[in-house]
């Protein structure tokens, strides 16, 4: 019994420190993921490695590639079906916050979009989590599991992209204004303007990642796809 338990304990800490490391881009997408060096590197046996890889597999953020698993790359039409299915899915979510927000939820949105607002041109690297953190206090105040769990398991896809456009400040700039909008919308509880707001967000949103990746294939820009 003990054995079985170490196994499980195993199996978690590896599954949640390989996840952790794929959604933070420590592991960069296209790294081989092979079981033996795995089993060395944790010291564990190969069954628990086995299982971790076979858990992320299923989340998508695994991938198997000739004959071997990798984390995933995404393609230009991986990124074009995520944001489809996200678009709706933030659409929804602003609605049911400007229909089931609390004054809690409320304080806790501007108190997200105040932050953004706050950010000096300087801090870059502080867009992507501020803007991350505004999407979580939306969706916490949808005060709906199933779409939370939903928008959670597209999330872990979105972080496979190779970079933010946050730091664009054009793109900023645009992300900022928008937020306030869904924020007035949903202070307001009016629900359609909300939905209507966050979707064109997550629209604008994939369109600067095409325009990017057009620019990248004339050789203008990296590519961000």
């Amino acid at each position: 019994m003990a054995e079985e338990s170490d196994t499980k304990r195993s199996e978690g800490s590896l599954y949640e420190d390989l996840r952790a490391k794929i959604v933070a881009g420590v592991i960069v997408p296209g790294t081989p993921l092979v079981e033996g060096s795995l089993a060395a590197e944790y010291c564990v046996s190969r069954s628990p490695v086995r299982e971790a890889l076979s858990r992320l597999s299923f989340e998508g953020l695994v991938e198997r590639h000739e004959r071997a698993l990798r984390v995933r790359v995404l393609k230009p039409e991986d990124v074009l079906e995520i944001y489809e299915v996200r678009i709706a899915l933030e659409a929804a979510a602003a609605r049911a916050a400007a229909m089931r927000r609390t004054d809690l939820d409320l304080a806790r949105l501007q108190r997200a979009v105040g932050a953004m607002q706050e950010l000096g041109d300087d801090d870059i690297t502080k867009r992507a989590p501020l803007a991350n953190s505004m999407h979580f206090v939306i969706w916490a105040a949808t005060h709906n599991k199933a779409l939370i769990s939903t928008l959670e398991s597209v999330q872990l896809l979105v972080q496979g992209l190779a970079s933010t456009t946050l730091h664009y400040p054009e793109r900023w700039e645009v992300f900022v204004a928008e937020s306030l909008e869904i924020l007035d919308a949903i202070r307001t509880q009016d629900v359609e303007a909300a939905g209507e707001v966050a979707s064109r967000q997550m629209t604008n949103a994939r369109d600067f990642r095409v325009r990017l990746y057009s620019s990248s294939v004339e050789g203008q820009e990296p590519a961000f796809l």
